[in-house]
This record gives C-alpha cells, sequence and structure tokens, in this order.
C-alpha cells in the first residue's frame, strides 16, 4: 500500500477526519476500502463519514447482515456499507452481487476488504487504521 497521507487523531477529532477525507476523495473514487484489525476503529470511521455526507441512518457493522444500506433524509441512495470478516470465499462476494454494488454512483465503505481483495477497483482508496494507544489511532490514506 503506497501511503499518500498518515495522520495520528483522536477519537474526538474523527468528524474533522471523516469531512476531510470525503473532501479530498469524492471526485476521485467513492469506493472507500478500511484495513486494520479488530476495534481499530473502522466502523466508527465509517459512521462519521456517512454523518458527514449528510446521511441519517443508524450506522453499524454489518457483520452478520453483510451490507447495509444508508439513505439521505429525502430517501435517495446515500451509499452501501459491507463487512467481509466472515467471508471465506471470495466468491460469496459475487454470490451478494458486489459487482452490481460496485457499479453504482453511490458510496461504498467496505471492511476487511482484503477476504474480496480479487474485487476490489483499482482506483478505491485504501484506508488503514491502527491503534496508537488507548483513545489514539494512526489512518493512514492511500
Amino acid at each position: 500500500m503506497h501511503v499518500l497521507k498518515k495522520i495520528q487523531f483522536e477519537l474526538p477529532q474523527i468528524h474533522e477526519l471523516a469531512a476531510t477525507i470525503i473532501k479530498t476523495y469524492q471526485d476521485k473514487s467513492k469506493v472507500l476500502c478500511f484495513y486494520g484489525e479488530m476495534g481499530a476503529g473502522k466502523t466508527t470511521l465509517i459512521k462519521s463519514l456517512v454523518k458527514a455526507l449528510g446521511g441519517q441512518d443508524v450506522v453499524s457493522s454489518p457483520t452478520f447482515g453483510i451490507v447495509n444500506e444508508y439513505n439521505y433524509p429525502d430517501g435517495r441512495l446515500l451509499g452501501y456499507h459491507f463487512d467481509f470478516y466472515r467471508i471465506t470465499d471470495e466468491m460469496e462476494a459475487l454470490d451478494l452481487g458486489l459487482i452490481d454494488y460496485l457499479q453504482t454512483d453511490a458510496w461504498v465503505f467496505i471492511e476487511w476488504p482484503e477476504n474480496i481483495s480479487s474485487f476490489i477497483p483499482e482506483n478505491s482508496t485504501k484506508i488503514k487504521l491502527e491503534m496508537a494507544g488507548t483513545k489514539t489511532r494512526t489512518i493512514s490514506l492511500s
């Protein structure tokens, strides 16, 4: 992963960080791939991204349902949130219709993209979160 930017932040700064990510990447790729160990803050960052985009849905990790859909208050589609933690075979992602989701103009947030690496678009934004302390995280963007 070629790192373009590495930032250290604390949880109260996550909303600022989300706004920066949207501003930086909205015209490049709306497919954001989140890497990091369990508890690193992937879902928390996605919650902030959805809020910064104007979504009002309750954001939670779709670990058991695999995908959640989020909308704007007026009902228009905002994006999709995938959690591929439980995927053991990449073909399961195809069975869910992943390719169709990736071809929309909606935001696509993918947790555990390493489990479906063959299907990640070349132009996706890779976001790696690492714990740097109990309340501090490091984010690497590429």
